[in-house]
């Protein structure tokens, strides 16, 4: 859930957990590297019961860096009937990939979405699918955090961190027993069209009064995390990130200034050498996945966020990546039981 707590004291986007993203990953297959998987999480600890049925679940991929869409990858879901819900999946390419519907050509049609511990994996053509319940392959010591900021009374992660003393790291992972729906797509590479890398950002939408309103994005893991207030969540979370450095870029600075005194200077440089706005994924898929290229399930990405913000100040937490992710599709591990 490197995407959730935007902001403490709010809840999930428009208050229902089902329209919040928590994690995106870009990586090649094992067991072929001619293709490219992509997951897209929401709905943290899998307290809903299902996909919201009025949301449009995105991926949006910009290969000519112009930070605009020009592949689109649509998820929607039918309304839920007796526990059962379906899915379909739509791809877009060039300027109809713009729109903010889910338009373009349907690759998978009505797929039954899995909420038990057997994925069902539906294969259209050169396209694999699953979505459904599954394990949440995030690592995070977040008790050992709310420590670290003070946070435990409602307070953001922009604050400057409660260093020396005793450790705050606690040593367990929250998410260690954790579930998250997840929309799992493997296609070939070349759909992306990389010239060699794309940016890639989760975009969640949901219609209200006959309108697309735009309540959640991903990209950059942990930085929606780390640099909102409860104040600029919903603005942050309705951007597109053309317009981030514009609108953020000072809002960045203010943060890293309390969190690790940075300058401005300092921080503008740091934030252009992370390529921390926009807030895209970086994908290059002719070298190896790993965050900062693209993301797997062993990227220690809050570690590197928190080094970040302090500027090499605060220790590592000593955490380790879930070891219950496959090697095979859907790639996120059987769901956990929960009583």
């Amino acid at each position: 859930m490197s995407n959730h707590f935007t902001g403490l004291k709010l809840g999930p986007p428009a208050g229902d957990q089902r329209l919040d993203l928590t994690d995106l990953y870009a990586f090649q297959a094992p067991a072929d590297p001619n293709r490219t998987v992509l997951i897209l999480n929401c709905n943290t600890f899998a307290e809903a019961a299902d996909f919201h049925p009025d949301a449009i679940y995105r991926i949006n991929i910009d290969n000519d860096g112009d930070l605009l869409t020009d592949v689109a990858i649509s998820f929607v879901f039918a309304k839920s009937q007796g526990g059962r819900q379906t899915g379909s999946v739509y791809l877009a390419v060039g300027a109809e990939a713009r729109s903010p519907e889910a338009v373009g050509e349907k690759i998978i049609s009505d797929a039954e979405c899995s909420f038990g511990a057997k994925p069902n994996i539906v294969k259209a053509g050169p396209y694999t699918f699953f979505a459904g319940l599954r394990s949440d392959a995030f690592f995070v010591d977040f008790d050992g955090i709310l420590q670290l900021f003070d946070a435990q009374g409602g307070r953001n992660f922009t604050e400057k961190p409660r260093l020396g003393g005793k450790s705050p790291w606690t040593g367990k992972d929250r998410l260690a027993n954790e579930n998250v729906f997840a929309m799992v797509l493997e296609m070939p590479t070349g759909t992306l069209g990389a010239k060699p890398e794309v940016s890639i950002w989760g975009r969640c939408s949901v219609r209200r009064n006959g309108q697309l309103v735009h309540v959640d994005r991903d990209g950059n893991p942990t930085v929606a995390s780390f640099f909102n207030t409860d104040e600029t969540k919903e603005a942050y979370n309705a951007c597109e990130p053309i317009y981030d450095r514009e609108r953020f870029l000072d809002q960045f600075v203010h943060v890293l200034g309390h969190t690790g005194n940075y300058t401005r200077e300092e921080a503008i440089a740091a934030i252009d050498a992370d390529r921390l706005l926009p807030d895209v994924m970086r994908y290059n898929p002719s070298k190896p996945a790993g965050f900062p290229n693209g993301r797997t399930f062993t990227d220690h990405v809050v570690a590197h966020r928190l080094e970040f913000i302090s500027k090499g100040a605060i220790p590592p937490d000593g955490l380790k990546p879930h070891t219950d992710t496959l090697k095979e599709f859907p790639y996120l591990g059987t769901p956990h039981a929960k009583s």
